[in-house]
């Protein structure tokens, strides 16, 4: 049986993150999009800089899911001043759940998701919020079966299109 782990990521895994945030990405959102948007935001949203910087900010924790030691999946989660928007004391933002697609369907998002909430209850959050594409659908069905509900949406500038992002919420 193959052994599923959670661990934190460290500045040490920085190029690890990298190459499974883009290929995640890809894996995602690819067939959706132009490949010059698609180019521009994995050389923008995977540059070492920022991503130097999110690893350095006490407010934001990133964890692999790995198999086997092969890194599967990633999750990132902010508190305080590091969520995207909201930046409310009481809560947590998901700003990234990805899992590779062969691993899709073998319930590793749902545990990086448990581990988000336990995070997020270990903080003494009142609610978990995120995020997520209106296009992404499998991912609206996840959230929404994980019990989050639609409060609002927001644009998400990709590339040189506007794409709208549904703001969900889960009570803790």
């Amino acid at each position: 049986m193959e052994q599923i782990r959670i661990r934190k990521i460290t500045f040490e895994n920085l190029f690890e993150l990298q190459e499974i945030g883009k290929k995640t990405f890809v894996e995602t959102f690819s067939s959706s999009n132009t490949e010059e948007n698609m180019k521009l935001y994995l050389k923008e949203g995977f540059a070492t800089e920022k991503l130097t910087a999110e690893l350095q900010n006490p407010d934001s924790e990133f964890y692999f899911a790995t198999c086997n030691d092969k890194v599967i999946g990633y999750l990132k989660v902010n508190v305080e001043q590091a969520q995207t928007e909201l930046q409310d004391n009481k809560s947590l933002e998901i700003e990234r759940i990805y899992v590779l697609n062969e691993y899709h369907g073998q319930k590793i998002g749902q545990l990086l998701f448990e581990k988000a909430i336990a995070i997020a209850k270990n903080n003494r959050c009142e609610y978990v919020w995120l995020g997520v594409w209106e296009e992404n659908h499998r991912a609206l069905q996840f959230y929404t079966k994980n019990g989050f509900v639609a409060f609002d949406q927001h644009v998400f500038v990709f590339g040189n299109e506007e794409q709208t992002d549904i703001m969900m919420k889960l009570q803790l």
